[in-house]
């Protein structure tokens, strides 16, 4: 075939391309870094991390900023998938650049389903709940729900229950107190947190006072907001899922963002609020513990607590994020 009657590539135009990422935008990511860049060259997306924003004391491996490029890369396809777009993804394409986590090509899509539709729509309203949660309805249908999600991604999703609450607390509590005389590490979470007016972190609005974290089964230690006593009425009986891989590798970091972004989504979906815990996981220690929770061979990578509201609430304001021009380059033909 020659170049004179090939095909025209099916990409999005600009407006499209602008309006999608803009969305996807909102994508989670550890202590609201936003590790990400994107570059689209007029027929793909291309997925990179950004070194800028590692976290050199919490994460010097990279893994949560890959984990957090994978919720992004996710949202993005969800997105996109919402608008028409069928996203062909190939997943960290050259090894040897550890930095390049994927490409997207596309092709139209006229029925997208009516779940990824619904999921698309949640990415407005999704954020991290640090406060009481109470126990989320309609619990064993949704654990169904989103093993079924997890599970194109190659990875497992285990409930635990509350006779693993407490174990679970302990290993939190152990990883706050490895963690408490690190004083990289305690800058570190003190320059991403509790700023206001930033276009990025986890801002004051988001943090709790002491008096909250106390009633919260399990939670990460932030510096703590002004005191306050939100939910009073609410005792905490969020459930807990954990997401585990068979290894440890950078593809399966990936994957579990792609995987947590799908749970995060559905829980929205589903009027639930969630909370990734993060910290658990951190270091080798808490993994090697959270292993043995495990009924099956594998490498536990990230926890997340999921409850309910109580009715009437206001919405706490949305996070912050980057401009979109500080993500995306559009490469001009």
């Amino acid at each position: 075939m020659t170049a004179m009657n090939a095909t025209p590539l099916a990409v999005p135009d600009h407006r499209t391309l602008r309006a999608a990422m803009l969305l996807a935008s909102r994508a989670p990511s550890v202590h609201n870094t936003q590790p990400w860049h994107w570059r689209f060259d007029g027929a793909r997306l291309h997925l990179r991390t950004d070194p800028d924003r590692l976290l050199t004391a919490a994460d010097p491996h990279g893994r949560q900023q890959v984990i957090s490029c994978g919720a992004m890369l996710h949202h993005v396809r969800t997105a996109f998938g919402a608008q028409g777009w069928h996203t062909d993804t190939t997943r960290v394409p050259d090894p040897l650049d550890p930095g390049r986590l994927a490409e997207i090509s596309f092709r139209p899509w006229p029925d997208p389903p009516s779940g990824l539709v619904a999921r698309a729509g949640a990415i407005e309203h999704r954020h991290t709940d640090r406060l009481p949660l109470g126990a989320p309805e309609n619990w064993e249908d949704l654990q169904r729900r989103l093993r079924m999600l997890v599970s194109p991604h190659y990875l497992e999703l285990d409930t635990l229950d509350d006779a693993v609450t407490a174990r679970l607390a302990a290993v939190s509590e152990q990883t706050a107190a490895l963690r408490r005389h690190d004083m990289m590490y305690q800058a570190e979470i003190g320059w991403w947190a509790g700023h206001s007016g930033d276009p990025e972190g986890v801002p004051a609005a988001a943090l709790v006072s002491d008096a909250e974290f106390a009633r919260v089964r399990v939670g990460r230690v932030f510096p703590s907001a002004a005191h306050s006593m939100r939910r009073a009425e609410t005792d905490d009986h969020a459930g807990m899922v954990m997401l585990s891989s068979e290894g440890d590798s950078l593809p399966e970091w990936l994957a579990t963002g792609e995987a947590l972004s799908a749970v995060l989504l559905e829980c929205t979906v589903a009027g639930l609020a969630t909370c990734a815990l993060t910290h658990i996981t951190e270091l080798p220690t808490g993994r090697n513990i959270l292993t043995n929770l495990l009924r099956h061979p594998g490498t536990p990578q990230i926890v997340v607590r999921i409850g309910t509201v109580p009715d009437g609430e206001p919405p706490l304001p949305p996070t912050p994020r980057r401009p979109l021009a500080d993500i995306l380059t559009i490469e001009q033909g």
